[in-house]
């Protein structure tokens, strides 16, 4: 389980003379604020009055189907989109006010791979290191960071002689030769085995590591995992912002614990289980001898349930908090949302 970073995430807004939000700034406490940014291209609105904020050296992702709205969010914070409506601050400016030593301080990952085929993995990463004005210590800086990215073996390379996953690889090195603090990576594991998507999020909490801040876009909803916060996005609306235990509270409506006996639980037990205090939620069969309950606290209710259990003459044979799969948080959220709207 990731250990998050200290929550900064309340929101510093004031409301003006027409009822409208506009951004307090704070950014000794938030790297990135956005207040109903929305975003529209003619009459499609990709992106509809997203409000949230970012605390420094968080992992933050966000998450949600394709034309969720998540490149087009990325987009308006670094400035690549004007915004139709909405403020938003980066390091604290609006993007369109970023200086040069304020865009030294930010990489950008896009999603398709943006280097040159034609030239060598080692030709790319020294381009990319001399548009940022890389001096002398380029050579050590760039051997070093094909080494954190594992392509100091394949440095002679073609790009277009590599594979997916190696340009995936390369573009991230690129992405770092200046050294930023704030990185934005859009779908930086789309298309690669699951093996070498979690070698890349090694190296993301490497970087979180290292002081930097790194906001994450993907659709591979397992990844929540590895993140502070996550940022729910469909059909261009934020749905919610949450750890991803928050996630699974949100969606099960608590935590969930499985309880396996010798025997089967009759209906009467089921009633006496519903009453006990911190089960409020759902209480289900997996199968004869095993149930799974919805519980406020899981650290709680396990030993309160033995002891319940020890009460009643059932024997049990295991108890465990049960997480559930992401793939599955996502579905119920989503199915949640549609079914309150």
């Amino acid at each position: 389980m990731r250990e998050h970073v200290s929550s900064a995430c309340s929101f510093f807004f004031k409301v003006n003379e027409k009822g409208k939000s506009s951004l307090e700034p704070r950014q000794d406490l938030s790297i990135i604020q956005a207040v109903e940014l929305t975003k529209q291209f003619g009459n499609e609105v990709a992106v509809q009055d997203i409000t949230f904020e970012i605390p420094r050296g968080a992992i933050f992702g966000f998450i949600g189907p394709s034309g969720g709205g998540k490149t087009t969010t990325l987009r308006l914070l670094t400035g690549l989109y004007e915004p139709t409506a909405g403020q938003v601050r980066v390091l604290g400016k609006s993007p369109k006010e970023f200086s040069q030593s304020t865009q030294a301080k930010i990489g950008y990952m896009p999603q398709l791979f943006a280097l040159y085929h034609h030239l060598s993995v080692w030709e790319n990463i020294s381009f990319a290191a001399s548009l940022y004005g890389v001096g002398w210590r380029r050579k050590r800086l760039l051997n070093s960071l094909l080494e954190f990215v594992e392509l100091a073996e394949h440095k002679h390379k073609l790009a277009r002689n590599i594979s997916g996953g190696m340009q995936r690889r390369l573009s991230l090195a690129a992405t770092l030769v200046h050294n930023p603090e704030l990185l934005f990576l859009d779908e930086p594991t789309a298309g690669i085995d699951p093996v070498l998507r979690r070698k890349f999020w090694d190296h993301f909490e490497e970087l979180q590591q290292q002081g930097r801040t790194l906001l994450v876009t993907t659709q591979y909803v397992g990844e929540a995992v590895y993140c502070d916060y996550v940022g729910v996005l469909s059909h261009g609306r934020l749905l919610m912002v949450e750890t991803p235990e928050g996630l699974r509270r949100r969606a099960f409506g608590g935590e969930a614990v499985d309880l396996r006996t010798t025997e089967r639980i009759t209906f009467a037990h089921l009633q006496e289980l519903h009453h006990l205090p911190g089960i409020d939620g759902e209480i289900k069969y997996l199968n004869d001898t095993t149930l799974r309950l919805i519980v406020d606290e899981a650290s709680t209710a396990m030993p309160m349930l033995l002891e319940w259990c020890q009460g009643q003459n059932i024997k049990v044979e295991s108890i465990e908090e049960y997480l559930p799969p992401f793939d599955d948080v996502f579905v119920e959220l989503l199915q949640g949302e549609t079914n309150g709207a």
